[in-house]
């Protein structure tokens, strides 16, 4: 291996078609979730109607899909043969993306459910969470997530134990693995049980609601937020549940699970879940949808060409009682100088009168 890694020649002479297709196909798609996510903060952040505790959560959700595209990308760079080059610094680095990241993204979803539980059991749209909690909330959701993905790097590796060394992730150790993938399964297990609970009281107050019809407007858009959440969801557990379950049986059985030969096929599937939020955004809300137009067509160049275009109203024109009284005192004016034309006389007070 020494030898590949010294002579350049050796070294390319490794790749194979597969690898450019898959590095090539894996980036495409980092762009793509990169861009899309941006998006969706950014309709947040435009849409005074988004500036709610819950949206700013789903955005917060948004930016760790962005930070895991940024991890799947540098994932990409340092893969295939590139990985024989890696220094043990980039080894702690490329893990610790990936983890910060689906840390991130379990911690917020929690934060998601607790929210959602909260709002609905006091039969509320959105929450009454100050700004400045919901900030200090997202700020100890990335520090969770930064400590869990310096946990293998510090302490928790097997660099004294070559025998307890992860197969998926070299220089990580069997044991935290298995630590780290029954957390994310029980987080998995906590949440649903919690949306669980969440449609079975909707369900119950919907048929209650029934009879008015303002409750039940407010719960049918209840629903609605609920059930684009419980998408992101379920998306998120399809997605990121066999990668999962891949490293819980490198932890338990090392190189008897042969986890290698199907790790990359359960990284591609999380990798799409990154992707998938947008997606169920536009598909689910309109106005999100509404305003990822509006961001697209400012991207585009079109406000700028109806802003050239004459306003059919103007600003500065005349109040509408103003323009009324005009008109009736212009009609007056008009019937009196016809009259004067044609003859007709004006009729004029008497004296007396």
């Amino acid at each position: 291996m020494e030898d590949i890694l010294k002579t350049p020649a050796g070294f390319y002479s490794e790749w194979t078609t597969r690898d450019f297709v898959v590095i090539g196909l894996g980036l495409t798609v980092c762009v793509i979730v990169v861009l899309a996510n941006l998006m969706v903060m950014a309709a947040i952040f435009m849409n005074r109607r988004f500036h709610f505790p819950i949206y700013y959560l789903l955005g917060n959700m948004a930016a760790a899909d962005l930070f895991a595209g940024i991890a799947y990308a540098n994932l990409m760079l340092n893969t295939g043969p590139w990985t024989r080059a890696l220094t043990k610094k980039q080894w702690y680095i490329r893990g610790a993306l990936i983890d910060i990241s689906l840390t991130a993204s379990v911690a917020n979803l929690l934060a998601v459910a607790v929210e959602r539980h909260q709002t609905i059991v006091t039969m509320q749209l959105h929450s009454n969470m100050t700004k400045r909690r919901v900030l200090l909330l997202i700020v100890c959701i990335w520090a969770t997530a930064i400590v869990m993905g310096l946990v293998p790097s510090t302490f928790w590796n097997c660099e004294c134990r070559l025998d307890d060394c992860s197969t998926v992730a070299p220089l990580y150790s069997r044991r935290f693995l298995i630590f780290w993938a029954v957390l994310n399964l029980l987080s998995f297990f906590v949440m649903l049980a919690t949306y669980t609970h969440i449609f079975i009281y909707v369900r119950y107050q919907s048929r209650y609601a029934s009879r008015h019809t303002s409750e039940l407007r407010h719960g049918q858009t209840v629903v609605n937020l609920m059930k684009t959440i419980s998408m992101v969801l379920g998306a998120f557990v399809i997605c990121w549940t066999p990668g999962l379950v891949t490293l819980l049986l490198d932890g338990l059985l090392g190189k008897d699970s042969h986890a290698n030969s199907y790790e990359k096929y359960c990284l591609v599937i999380a990798e799409c879940n990154s992707l998938v939020n947008p997606i169920i955004y536009s598909l689910r809300d309109d106005e999100m949808r509404k305003t990822f137009r509006g961001i697209l067509c400012c991207l585009c160049g079109r406000r700028g060409r109806r802003q050239k275009e004459p306003p059919a109203v103007e600003i500065d024109s005349p109040l509408p009682e103003v323009l009324s009284v005009s008109a009736a005192n212009q009609s007056r004016t008009t019937s009196k100088l016809l009259k004067l034309e044609t003859g007709s006389s004006v009729p004029v007070p008497l004296a007396g009168k």
